[in-house]
């Protein structure tokens, strides 16, 4: 691969928030992701993030009620039942491996989104998860802690990347015809020093 097709891979892998339902994910693609995550980097390698992989309709259908959707998009409600995952990853920090995950889980959430990019899926990660709910609903022993949920499908919704507005308003928005918009600051605000030759 070369730098041009990564970096179309990375710009293209966005948090899709609506699905298309005429695609499915199966067990073995989630097995796959988590397979690529698994081999990922890990601080000191203890690898401490494990894994719960959902795509059966009932237990999809129970994650979609414990999960809150686009907090900056305050009129919509999360996604229409036609545009709902189709699948879900629970990423769980093993707490007899670690008290603490640092940015483990940062990594196997990229790592993940990358790859269902790469299989044609889009991905979303969830952070506001009803972790007492989710853990009553899935049987999660109580040495796992709940970092996030990721939901897949089929991506239902064109996500165009925008410079930042001069007021600094980081929050994405929809447009008339249902494009979502996200703005992102620009290079050069990124990069606070520069020591070179």
């Amino acid at each position: 691969m070369n730098f041009e097709d990564f970096e179309w891979l990375v710009l293209k892998t966005r948090s899709v928030r609506r699905f298309r339902s005429y695609r499915p994910v199966t067990i073995d693609t989630l097995h796959r992701l988590v397979d690529l995550a698994r081999q990922a980097s890990s601080g000191m390698n203890r690898q401490p993030i494990k894994y719960i992989l959902i795509n059966e309709s009932t237990a999809c259908e129970k994650m979609f009620a414990n999960v809150a959707w686009a907090a900056a998009l305050k009129e919509w409600g999360g996604p229409s039942e036609s545009e709902r995952p189709k699948a879900y990853i629970i990423l769980l920090g093993d707490t007899s491996i670690s008290e603490s995950f640092g940015c483990d889980q940062g990594i196997a959430l990229k790592t993940i989104m990358l790859g269902a990019r790469a299989m044609g899926f889009g991905c979303c990660p969830l952070g506001s998860v009803r972790a007492d709910e989710v853990r009553e609903i899935f049987d999660i022993d109580q040495r796992f802690e709940i970092l996030l949920a990721m939901a897949f499908g089929a991506s239902g919704e064109d996500i165009k990347i925008e410079p930042m507005p001069d007021d600094g308003n980081f929050n994405y928005w929809r447009d008339s015809q249902g494009n979502h918009h996200v703005p992102k600051r620009s290079l050069e605000e990124v990069i606070v020093k520069e020591l070179t030759d």
